[in-house]
C-alpha cells in the first residue's frame, strides 16, 4: 500500500492556497495561543536551561584549586619547581632591552620578584592564595577572573598554574587586555608529559581503570595556538623538561603537594582503597633503575607575546621586496 505524505508536509489541492501559505496561517493562529498558555514556571525553567547551555560545567573545582594552594603555602617543603621557573623567566626577561614602568606577577613565583625583575621596577604581586595575608601580597585571585583595569601594566608574568585554569583562552585574552600597547607577557604552564611516570604507576595500581588522579595538560602546539588566538603579537612558545630522580612515589606526591599542583578536577573523588599504597609500591619497584630510583619529568611550556602596537616590527607586504632571493642564491653558488 502506498504511504501518504508525512504529517508535516502539506500538499495543496487545485484551487487551494499553497502549502507554505497554509502552514503560515496555521502558525500565526497557534503561536498566540501557545504563548498565552506558557506558565511563569515553564518560562523560568526554559531560561535556566538556556543559561546552563551557555555556561557549561567547569573542568576544575575552584575551591579545590584554592585548597591545594593554601596547603602548599602552609607547608615547609622544597619549592625547587617554582624557583627553577622563576630563574628561567628572569633569564628570558634579562634579554629584553626595554624599560618597564609597572609589572604584575601572578602566582607563587612572586616570592622571587627581586630576582626576576630589573631593579627599581614597580611591581604588583598577585598570589593565588594569601596565607597569611600580608601588605606585600594583598591580592588573591584566579587567572581567568583578573580584577585589574585594562592597560594597567606594561609587563605581566603568570607562571605555574595556567594549565589548571577553567578558561585558559579567556585568561590569556584578559592578560593581553591588561597590557599597555607594546607591553610584554611572559607565561609558564606545566605541559603534556608532566608526571608521566606517576600517571603510569597510578594506572597500573588502579588495575588499568581510567580514574582521573592527575589532570591532563596541553601540548606545546596547542599552547602556541592559544597565545596567537589571544591576540598577542610576536608570539613565542617553547618547552623544557626538568627530570627528577625519586627513591619512592611518596616523595613525588610530597613535591606535588609542596607546589600546590595536585588534582583539582571537578567531580566526585573515587575511594582508592586501603591497599592502594601497597599497589603503588609494587608499580614503583617495577620501574626502578639499577640505583633503585625512578626518573619523573616536569614539562615546562614557556610563552611570550607582546600587546599590539603601531611601533612594533611588521612583515613587509607580499611582493614588496626589491632583492630577488634567486639572485642571491645564484651568486652564492657561483662564488
Amino acid at each position: 500500500m502506498q504511504k501518504g505524505p508525512p504529517a508535516a508536509v502539506m500538499i495543496p489541492q487545485q484551487g487551494q492556497r499553497s502549502g507554505k501559505t497554509q502552514f503560515n496561517m496555521l502558525w500565526k493562529m497557534w503561536l498566540p495561543f501557545a504563548i498565552s498558555h506558557l506558565s511563569d514556571k515553564d518560562w523560568v525553567c526554559t531560561r535556566a536551561q538556556m543559561s546552563n547551555d551557555l555556561n557549561p560545567p567547569e573542568i576544575f573545582d575552584r575551591r579545590r584549586r584554592h585548597a591545594l594552594r593554601a596547603r602548599a603555602a602552609r607547608r615547609s617543603g622544597d619549592d625547587f619547581l617554582w624557583h627553577h621557573i622563576a630563574q628561567d623567566i628572569a633569564e628570558r626577561l634579562s634579554a629584553v632591552t626595554r624599560t618597564f614602568e609597572h609589572a604584575l606577577i601572578i602566582g607563587p613565583i612572586g616570592r622571587w620578584y627581586a630576582e626576576i625583575l630589573p631593579p627599581n621596577v614597580p611591581c604588583t604581586l598577585a598570589p593565588l592564595v594569601n596565607i597569611p595575608p600580608s601588605d606585600d601580597a594583598p591580592i588573591a585571585l584566579e587567572e581567568d577572573r583578573l580584577p585589574f583595569t585594562p592597560g594597567s601594566f606594561d609587563l605581566v608574568i603568570s607562571a605555574g598554574t595556567l594549565d589548571s585554569v577553567n578558561d585558559l583562552p579567556g585568561a590569556l585574552i584578559q592578560i593581553r587586555r591588561l597590557l599597555r600597547p607594546d607591553g610584554l607577557f611572559l607565561g609558564h604552564m606545566f605541559g603534556a608529559g608532566t608526571l608521566s611516570a606517576l600517571k603510569a604507576m597510578l594506572l597500573e595500581a588502579d588495575a588499568n581503570r581510567v580514574t582521573p588522579h592527575i589532570h591532563p595538560q596541553i601540548d606545546l602546539r596547542s599552547a602556541a595556538d592559544l597565545i596567537v588566538r589571544a591576540g598577542f603579537t610576536l608570539p613565542v612558545a617553547d618547552q623544557d623538561i626538568t627530570a627528577v630522580r625519586y627513591g619512592n612515589w611518596r616523595s613525588i606526591v610530597s613535591d606535588i603537594r609542596d607546589a600546590g599542583i595536585g588534582n583539582a578536577l571537578a567531580g566526585q573523588r573515587n575511594y582508592l582503597g586501603k591497599d592502594m599504597p601497597a599497589r603503588l609500591d609494587q608499580a614503583f619497584a617495577a620501574r626502578t633503575d639499577a640505583q633503585g630510583k625512578v626518573t619523573e619529568g616536569f614539562t615546562h611550556i614557556f610563552l611570550s607575546g607582546w600587546s599590539p602596537s603601531e611601533n612594533q616590527p611588521r612583515p613587509a607586504k607580499r611582493g614588496s621586496g626589491q632583492v630577488s632571493l634567486a639572485d642571491i642564491l645564484s651568486k652564492d653558488q657561483a662564488g
